[in-house]
């Protein structure tokens, strides 16, 4: 087929168009419904999810505050929300290698008077939510993924478009390819979720980051076990820091027990670590066996893996919201509580409060130049979502410092909730941390037992993600020189480690010699950690051919 014959894409025209069926989108949808049948008003909204369904790339914790949800949907309960499991006890402990130490539950993870916190699903919840939505006359799309921004002459947002399906390795047309879709709106609001493709994009075309400091990630690595029901504490959360971490990394545990037999378990370290040694997905695996953790898992089965990263930068790290035809809401714009260890309540209420100023913004007799929301930053400025940002925003940046010094200025901001202190500032991105190989201390991982730890190929078998082999990779390098020239010379190839589930390999030939960067992205379980941690910013993750990655069930 010669270019002149090129298939043109199709459009359709909305109101609204929501990248992401996350919980900020899906909460910004149901929202919009809502107040437009308050107002008597009609309002088109649709909804484009890479996954294969809702909730399928959906991971947490997870712990829910039901502030937004009470606001959003007060007959949450009725209508059959999935909130299941209330947290009715809480440990937070200080692991040694072989002890642990009992400390007090901060204060943040506990539920406002009079209400309580809920171990949830989060895919579960997605599902969920998007079923309030659909009946509300959201039209949703899974397996389209968000590939392109399209522009009007004057530069501002007229939507995005799906990307093309059926094209091989190659970059060839196969016989079943099919062109994207082009969807216009009057307002494009991006829940990508952390570090959203196209919202890398709209932070550089429209200087979105320029009066911001650089975001923060970590890496949440997650497992769900069955376990033996003498072992089983329905309704307990636990929380840990120390071991295995050394006192300059950041992270910590979280262990919850659900409905069934069921325990939620998992890792998160902060993708400002300094060793290039350092692998996340290994320090999981060891510290499952720390004593207070082995105890609940043994003789039980593993059943669920995955792993995504998480926007901690908080109050300091949260960019322009608006820009010319759109918004940025949830954890693609980074309203993750970190000292709270829950971001589903922040996300679902920027989400709201942008169907909020949005709704308002497209009944206005007059349009703002260039088609911008504005409202909406105001909006959120007077609600709760930065007034509890505001209170931590030291808590994280605090630990920079080291462990101790951490814990220090945390109590600190807890007890005066902010209001005695400056702002610390975040002056680097988690790229720019690492050490040189030689300069840092290489870490001697235990080999997996296949009891309480496991490879990773085993691990990305759990996740359920799948690939359509024959596409063009969607990890993308802007120099294919860099892995060996640098990150192999300088920092031991951390790409191998950063990642947990196996995507890069360095293979040589027999003699040991011609190493090349081998990159497996039918592995890849869409958590981004390569995006934002490599040295020199060279690998650049975009979105699969639609529906593809993991397809978690209950994460």
């Amino acid at each position: 087929m010669s270019e002149s014959e090129e298939p043109q894409r199709e459009s359709m025209d909305y109101d609204v168009v929501i990248v992401g069926a996350g919980p900020s989108g899906l909460a910004a949808a149901i929202r919009l419904k809502q107040i437009a049948e308050e107002k008597g008003a009609e309002i088109s909204v649709c909804i484009l999810e890479k996954a294969s369904a809702v909730g399928d790339h959906l991971l947490s914790g997870a712990t829910i505050e039901t502030r937004a949800l009470d606001e959003l949907m007060p007959s949450w309960a009725e209508k059959g929300a999935p909130l299941k499991t209330a947290v009715t006890a809480e440990k937070f402990l200080y692991l040694t290698e072989k002890g642990s130490l009992p400390l007090p539950v901060p204060p943040q993870m506990k539920p406002p008077k009079g209400k309580k916190n809920y171990i949830i699903s989060l895919g579960e919840l997605g599902r969920w939510l998007a079923e309030q939505a659909e009946e509300l006359g959201v039209e949703i799309y899974p397996g389209f993924a968000a590939a392109e921004l399209l522009y009007h002459d004057d530069g501002s947002v007229k939507g995005v478009a799906t990307g093309d399906m059926g094209i091989g390795k190659d970059g060839v047309k196969k016989d079943s390819y099919e062109t994207g879709m082009e969807l216009y709106a009057r307002q494009t609001i991006f829940a990508e979720g952390c570090r959203g493709s196209l919202t890398k994009i709209l932070f550089e075309q429209f200087g979105l980051r320029k009066e911001c400091d650089p975001q923060s990630y970590g890496i949440g690595i997650k497992e769900i076990w069955e376990i033996q029901p003498e072992k089983h504490q329905e309704g307990l959360a636990m929380h840990t820091v120390g071991w295995p971490l050394d006192s300059r990394t950041y992270g910590g545990s979280w262990m919850y027990h659900f409905e069934g037999n069921h325990v939620s378990v998992g890792f998160v370290i902060g993708l400002d670590y300094e060793n290039p040694h350092l692998s996340p997905y290994d320090e999981m695996q060891r510290f499952k066996h720390h004593p207070a953790i082995a105890k609940v898992l043994e003789g039980g089965k593993r059943i669920e893996y995955g792993a995504r990263a998480l926007s901690e930068g908080g109050w300091q790290s949260i960019p322009k919201l608006s820009f010319p035809g759109g918004v940025l809401i949830g954890d693609t714009a980074g309203f993750l509580n970190v000292p709270k260890i829950k971001g589903t309540h922040t996300a679902m209420k920027s989400g709201m409060v942008a169907a909020e100023a949005v709704f308002a913004h497209l009944m206005a007799e007059e349009v703002p130049e260039q088609n911008e929301c504005t409202g909406y930053a105001e909006l959120l400025k007077q609600s709760w979502v930065m007034e509890e940002l505001y209170e931590v925003r030291n808590i994280r940046p605090g630990f920079h410092k080291g462990f101790i010094m951490g814990m220090l200025r945390a109590a600190w901001e807890t007890l005066t909730c902010g209001k005695f202190s400056g702002t610390l500032d975040y002056n680097h991105g988690d790229h720019e941390t690492l050490k040189k190989a030689d300069e840092a201390p290489k870490i001697a991982y235990p080999k997996p037992d296949g009891v309480l730890s496991f490879d990773k190929m085993s691990s990305v078998f759990l996740s359920g993600t799948t690939h359509e082999e024959d596409q063009p990779a969607h990890l993308k390098l802007a120099d294919d020189s860099v892995p060996v020239a640098v990150n192999l010379k300088l920092y031991d190839a951390p790409e191998q480690r950063y990642c947990p589930a196996g995507v890069y390999e360095i293979i040589r030939d027999a003699d040991g010699n011609n190493p090349h960067l081998q990159i497996n992205a039918q592995n890849c379980v869409h958590c981004k950690t390569c995006d934002i941690k490599d040295p020199t910013q060279n690998i650049n993750w975009v979105p699969p051919e639609g529906g593809g990655g993991p397809k978690y069930a209950n994460m």
